[in-house]
């Protein structure tokens, strides 16, 4: 195959979320080849259908906020596209778009499927202008094992008339961006690789550890990559629903959950995975992807299911909690209003896909609870269209509550003194910390 110049390849990346952005600005800012220090000499077209996302990126605005103003700034070479034309000069394609689960937990590939058609007829204007070269598709969505390879190649194959490895190459590498962590950056993470052959593998794992600082690993096939990415997750819920499950025991027995595990990770080996309410669009996702595969083998699968239904749950167990607690000190359930402190899917990051705050809200709303919402870094627009939820960015001067729930720990709630919890609680008022983070001289009932 004749494959595209890794130094001076044009790049186009399709979805330009929290996985597409920081890629599109990697692969722009780096001018010489961490590898083998040649001199690099990229264009880069990031795409997508969002026009006021486009927007924002052209005056060099990132919602995300994974990367600053300043480095947006810099890298003004990138050209970002609605137009999918403009797509037919990339060499090399990568895929980032989001694969959700629907209401019923099922996979849905319907982003991934879009892009792929749009990929699809992008490649087919490149090869009637560059007829004797061969593009790559590499796709960076998280993904059950085997998608790539019976979806996505098969859809291309049938939307162009052209053949894999003979036509076109195409290759998995899991995306591994840490939505809000400012240590840990795309480039300072291991990033797995792999292609549909031996000579599409390489040059993927050439054109990544151009700019990845901590290195590449190149997986022995398509399928072994995307499985690594599923179990990534699934390992991380399935410890998360462990201490959850013990949450929901020491809670009978009185004991603080959290004294328990600050005393259980003194021992060198304890992993100290802390109970609260799992969200987002990896930790929270990825099982039921790995699940749905399973059992379409006919295989069902107890841990990663069992861990599943008991974090879906918890945050209505924890919101159920609190009225119990409420209604055994005499307070009136009905009509109470409570605060809740956070609404994305972690501390530190205006995320909000997937929230199961979302859960805590509607089991207090079912007692007859008002429920107000206060989180920074939320986009209040988003948070609306996405859940039909009014929320506020910031606290009330006044206004007093007959109890709080800090259900997540960013920062700004991290740092508020005593003073500043009173002030917004009632006489005799109950602070509900899920995270850890109120201080324990308030007598906060923690799970």
């Amino acid at each position: 195959m004749n494959l595209p110049k890794l130094e001076n390849c044009t790049i186009g990346i399709i979805g330009l979320g929290y996985v597409g952005l920081p890629l599109c600005v990697e692969f722009s800012e780096v001018k010489k080849c961490i590898k083998t220090n040649n001199q690099l000499n990229r264009k880069v077209i990031g795409f997508d259908v969002n026009l006021l996302r486009l927007k924002e990126l052209k005056e060099c605005v990132d919602r995300t906020n994974e990367v600053d103003e300043d480095k947006l700034k810099r890298n003004i070479n990138i050209n970002y596209v609605s137009d999918e034309e403009t797509l037919q000069d990339a060499d090399v394609f990568i895929v980032t778009v989001p694969t959700p689960i629907d209401k019923s937990k099922r996979p849905d590939l319907s982003f991934l499927i879009k892009a792929t058609e749009t990929v699809s007829r992008a490649i087919s204007l490149y090869k009637k202008k560059y007829f004797n070269k061969n593009p790559i598709v590499i796709y960076e969505s998280t993904v059950y094992p085997g998608v790539t390879d019976e979806i996505c190649i098969p859809l291309i194959e049938s939307n162009t008339g052209f053949k894999i490895n003979i036509d076109f190459g195409c290759g998995y590498s899991p995306e591994r961006i840490n939505p809000g962590d400012k240590v840990r950056k795309l480039k300072d993470i291991v990033k797995v690789t792999s292609g549909s052959s031996e000579e599409v593998a390489l040059w993927i794992d050439n054109l990544y550890s151009s700019i990845i600082k901590a290195g590449t690993y190149s997986a022995s096939s398509i399928k072994v990559a995307e499985a690594s990415k599923v179990i990534e997750n699934a390992q991380r819920d399935i410890n998360i629903a462990f201490v959850n499950e013990l949450s929901m025991v020491f809670n009978r027995m009185n004991i603080d959950t959290l004294d328990v595990l600050d005393a259980a990770s003194t021992k060198w080996n304890f992993m100290k995975f802390k109970p609260g309410i799992v969200g987002g669009h990896c930790i929270g996702v990825d099982p039921y992807y790995l699940s749905f595969k399973s059992e379409e083998l006919d295989y069902h699968p107890q841990v990663l299911t069992a861990g599943r239904r008991i974090n879906d749950l918890w945050g209505n167990w924890a919101a159920e909690q609190l009225v119990l607690h409420m209604a055994r000190v005499g307070k009136i359930v009905k009509d109470s209003e409570i605060l809740i402190l956070g609404f994305t899917f972690k501390e530190n990051c205006p995320d909000i896909r997937n929230s199961r705050v979302e859960d805590i809200i509607k089991t207090l709303r079912s007692f007859g609870v008002k429920v107000e919402v206060i989180d920074p870094l939320a986009n209040l627009n988003e948070v609306f269209d996405n859940y039909q939820l009014k929320i506020s960015n910031q606290f009330s001067q006044s206004k007093k509550f007959d109890a709080i729930i800090c259900a997540v720990a960013h920062n700004q709630f991290k740092n508020m003194s005593p003073k500043n919890w009173n002030s917004l609680i009632k006489k005799d008022g109950i602070f509900y910390d899920l995270k850890g983070i109120i201080p324990r001289e308030l007598n906060p009932i923690r799970i």
